[in-house]
């Protein structure tokens, strides 16, 4: 169970912070001249979604593991850790190739079109778009904390869902005075994503093999 704490705190930091997940609603806000209030209720509804859309998927695939475990022993062994590693690899692999980020929920020309519209439009198109743009890399996890049982799924869930919003108020507040600096000073999550979450599945993916045998 520290395990499954350890990488979902991990993952869900990751993600938190790129970019993409919080300038487009910094920048709205200071366009809009919202106050700090209505920042944050704006941004805590669009990550809730953001959040509630990848945990319902998530929920699926970790009953897969969960089933899978206990009628396969080498599931929770062996197969469970070696699919992080591979994931792992393959995301690190496709960050190498990759010449443009594209981890990119928010489409800021969206943005631009809702923001000529009234307030409710502009939250309605930001949690429409976080709703549908579900994190493929946190849903690989599920299948390791169903491992676990519910138990693992809910913690993985639980801690997502608290540590993205609570992380996106806090940085969208941060960056409302100093946006581009602190877009400049991230910028560089949105290019290794990936790289970052290949290299936490990996460690997980080992930690979990050794924690089974």
């Amino acid at each position: 169970m520290f395990q499954i704490l350890l990488g979902s705190l991990l993952l869900s930091v990751t993600h938190a912070l790129i970019p993409n997940h919080w300038f487009p609603l910094a920048a709205v806000s200071k366009t809009e001249n919202w106050s700090r209030g209505e920042t944050a209720a704006v941004t805590a509804i669009t990550g809730f979604l953001h959040t509630l859309s990848t945990i319902i998927i998530g929920i699926i695939i970790g009953f897969a593991g969960f089933k899978l475990g206990d009628e396969i022993e080498l599931v929770s062994g062996l197969y469970a850790p070696v699919i992080l590693i591979l994931l792992g690899a393959y995301f690190i692999i496709k960050n190498i190739r990759s010449k443009s980020h594209t981890h990119c929920h928010i489409n800021p020309e969206e943005i631009k079109q809702a923001s000529k519209k009234s307030k409710r439009a502009i939250i309605t198109a930001l949690g429409t778009m976080m709703f549908f743009s579900p994190c493929v890399e946190i849903e690989a996890y599920y299948f390791t904390a169903g491992q676990s049982g519910w138990q693992g799924i809910a913690v993985l869930s639980v801690v997502y869902l608290i540590v993205t919003v609570m992380a996106m108020v806090v940085i969208v507040e941060l960056s409302r005075k100093s946006i581009d600096i602190l877009n400049r000073k991230l910028h560089f999550l949105e290019h290794y994503e990936k790289l970052i979450t290949g290299i936490i599945l990996i460690i997980l993916g080992v930690l979990s093999f050794f924690m089974h045998h």
